[in-house]
């Protein structure tokens, strides 16, 4: 007996220590709710329909995802928000507990309840949220599944606690069309809320049930309180009231859908159909954990740990689940459409996530890339085209490209099974549409300066003639001979644009006139958030023939070298966008991503890893306003997770990854099939940013990439650093533009 009480004691400790050390203990999900970052800190599974957040209820631009760090009051507690966008949006279904203790209101949360917060009593981890309401005494905590928000409150002792349910709660840009509530009983609500804003039709159906009775209700539209048990009207809520002891808790578990109030019930049967609240927690920290561990990394640097595995949560909070488990779902035709073996997801940032979240997903989310490809396809069938920047069964037309198609031509060539006509023929669609200019770029070559005040005609052409290299190589796997020949031609538009004077991509007229008074550092509406310094090197289907544009290697070596050295003036107007900067590099916005890799395209990769090494250690940290720029739906996050391993999809299509430098001691991605692919340093130190020779399997790798096929076969790649830069090796380390293949 004295044995087994000993063995049960070390078992014990083991399984404490195991628990101590869960990977989802370094996350830390305050990272971008201050400064520009753009993050919310609530409760959430990965690409939950569902995002339980916290509500300051004050909007602006640093309140787009409903909360900011510097704030003090909390309004109560949402359904859904976005991660890291640009537009503020969804914040449906607000629920805020009160009681007689306060009844303040201020106009600026539009005198709606609310309370003040302290963020020492405050706490986030993947998958919870609590905070104290102090002006109640109520603690709040927040829990989800993918389709439900699980809620509890902690009253103190009071004869008017009351529940707040308010559809009509409303922020930035979104604004409620018709909502309803109806009571089924003394402990079930439900209702849908159907708004406009970035998104212009959303609608969401929900049922909400409650552990506890509640002993009367009073239901309002518009403010006026309403003697029914059911209501309809723009602005509609019902207020709860119960009487509770000291400690009382009550729980609220919430299904929602896009489809019906049947999906909504379905939400909750299927997910979450008993009301311990401790459960759920742990089931979603156990599902964060798995995640996760698909990449588990060495350091001693705690910070940095934290911020690694930030950065991986983060990356999984979008795509945002759509259908509900009968499968339905609101089409983007208005529709309620049905998705057949697959789920179906959307809050695609596809002008963001192309360039590293997607291509990152198709590592650690293999499972779930064939479901994204659907979840595109579905979107062209229901209207023609792939999304641009869709939403809550949406498009948006927000940002500009056809950047669906690098996505689903990624997906094609490392192999995701899918129907490929079906896809071609949607990316061909969106090729050949005859909005956003596309009709005028096909006729020209280019897409003429205009008079609209987001023209952006300089950044239209060179991200066109990006996607249609992407059509071009998918057509030419398929045989389809003369397609190939013609979007390979439209990949080369963006030479029409170069102006060799100023050496950079300038605004044309229609006529083929250069429009003056050109100032490449400027921000002007013929670039997107961005300025010709930032968009120059956007030609990653052929980095070899820009380098040639320019006037060769030198040449492009000295501009690339100003990129990050010309700094702006004090005097100059940089754009709100113009975050995170190192000269002109832009870390805090997309366009600028991938332009410290090219250093590796001039042999002379050492620069490419001191620049990445810089940005990694400068522009990320494991606090608040840890975030330089938007997050934007997980490109960001994913740009750090890529770079800090030591590679990034310069051509996000192309199935290669270019060498950088790893951050960390080590690292190991766990793959489909027990298969890892190990990268390892040799001489690792804080210092030796440098990176003296590679070894992929055991062998020297002579070149400045690595294939995605050599990634998810599973192996080992040996980084050898030092403290001093390399010189520059034979001509054969160049880069030479593989094209794509198939890996399977």
């Amino acid at each position: 007996m004295k044995n087994l009480g000993l063995f049960l004691l070390m078992l014990f400790t083991v399984s404490a220590i195991a628990q101590k050390h869960r990977l989802t203990e370094y996350v830390n999900p305050f990272i971008g709710t201050d400064g520009p970052g753009n993050t919310y800190p609530g409760a959430t599974v990965p690409y939950g329909m569902v995002q339980l957040s916290p509500d300051n209820g004050i909007g602006g631009w640093d309140r787009i995802a409903g909360y900011f760090y510097q704030d003090s009051i909390i309004s109560g507690f949402s359904h859904m928000h976005l991660s890291g966008t640009g537009a503020g949006d969804l914040y449906d279904i607000l629920v805020m507990p009160t009681n007689s203790r306060f009844s303040k209101r201020i106009p600026e949360n539009n005198n709606k309840p609310f309370s003040h917060f302290s963020h020492d009593k405050e706490e986030a981890s993947p998958g919870y949220y609590s905070v104290e309401l102090l002006d109640y005494n109520i603690k709040a905590e927040l829990t989800a599944t993918k389709r439900t928000g699980i809620q509890r409150y902690t009253f103190p002792k009071d004869s008017l606690s009351q529940i707040h349910v308010d559809l009509g709660y409303a922020l930035n840009w979104d604004r409620p069309t018709e909502t309803h509530i109806k009571v089924v009983n003394d402990s079930v609500i439900e209702g849908f809320r159907k708004s406009t804003g970035w998104a212009n039709d959303q609608r969401v159906y929900f049922v909400m049930k409650l552990s506890k009775p509640f002993k009367s209700f009073k239901l309002f539209e518009n403010g006026n309180l309403v003697s029914q048990e059911q209501i309809t009207g723009t602005d509609t809520k019902i207020i709860l009231n119960y009487k509770t002891t000291s400690g009382e808790q009550i729980v609220l578990k919430t299904g929602v859908s896009s489809a019906n109030i049947e999906g909504a019930y379905a939400s909750l049967l299927t997910e979450a159909p008993h009301f311990s609240f401790d459960k759920y927690r742990a089931q979603a920290n156990d599902i964060w954990e798995r995640e996760l561990k698909k990449i588990k990394i060495t350091t001693a640097n705690k910070d940095q740990k934290s911020v690694f595995y930030t950065m991986m949560y983060q990356s999984m909070l979008a795509p945002t689940l759509l259908s509900d488990p009968n499968g339905n779902y609101k089409g983007a035709n208005g529709e309620v459409e049905t998705a057949k073996g697959f789920e179906r997801y959307d809050t695609f940032s596809l002008w963001d996530t192309f360039r590293a979240a997607h291509p990152l997903y198709t590592i650690i989310q293999q499972e779930k890339v064939p479901d994204f490809i659907e979840s595109m396809l579905a979107h062209y069938q229901e209207t023609g085209l792939l999304p641009v920047w869709s939403m809550q069964g949406n498009e948006t037309n927000m940002m500009l490209g056809y950047h669906a198609v690098p996505v689903v031509v990624d997906a094609y060539f490392k192999g995701f099974e899918f129907d490929a006509e079906l896809a071609y023929k949607a990316c061909k669609a969106s090729a050949m549409a005859n909005d956003r200019e596309i009709d005028v770029y096909r006729e020209l070559g280019y897409v003429p300066a205009g008079e609209d005040n987001e023209d952006w005609s300089v950044s239209k052409t060179l991200e066109y003639a990006y996607d249609d290299w992407c059509i071009a190589m998918f057509a030419k796997d398929l045989g389809k001979t003369a397609d190939y020949q013609y979007f390979l031609k439209r990949s080369q538009y963006w030479k029409n644009i170069y102006d060799e004077q100023s050496s950079f991509f300038r605004p044309k007229t229609e006529e083929g006139e250069f429009v003056e008074d050109f100032v490449a550092k400027e921000y002007t509406k013929y670039f997107s958030e961005s300025n010709a310094w930032q968009y120059f090197w956007f030609v990653p289907q052929d980095i070899p023939a820009l380098i040639k544009e320019v006037g060769g290697e030198q040449r492009f070596e000295q501009k690339l070298d100003s990129m990050f050295t010309y700094h702006p003036l004090a005097t100059d107007k940089l754009s709100i966008f113009s975050t995170g900067m190192i000269g002109q590099y832009a870390h805090g916005n997309e366009p600028s991503h991938h332009v410290a890799y090219l250093y590796n395209y001039l042999d002379n990769p050492s620069e490419t890893q001191k620049r990445v090494r810089e940005v990694l250690t400068s522009q990320y940290k494991n606090e608040p306003a840890g975030h330089c720029g938007n997050e934007d739906c997980g490109q960001m996050s994913s740009w750090y997770i890529f770079s800090s391993l030591g590679f990034y999809p310069v051509n996000p299509a192309q199935g290669t990854y270019i060498l950088g430098a790893p951050l960390f001691e080590s690292a190991e991605i766990n793959l489909p099939g027990n298969k890892m692919f190990s990268i390892k340093t040799e001489n690792y130190a804080p210092e030796n940013m440098y990176v003296k020779s590679v070894h992929l399997n055991g062998k020297k790798l002579d070149r400045a990439f690595i294939t995605h096929k050599e990634i998810v076969s599973g192996g080992e790649l040996v980084f050898k650093m030092t403290d001093k830069p390399e010189k520059k090796k034979s001509k054969n380390r160049k880069i030479k533009t593989p094209k794509p293949n198939k890996i399977y």
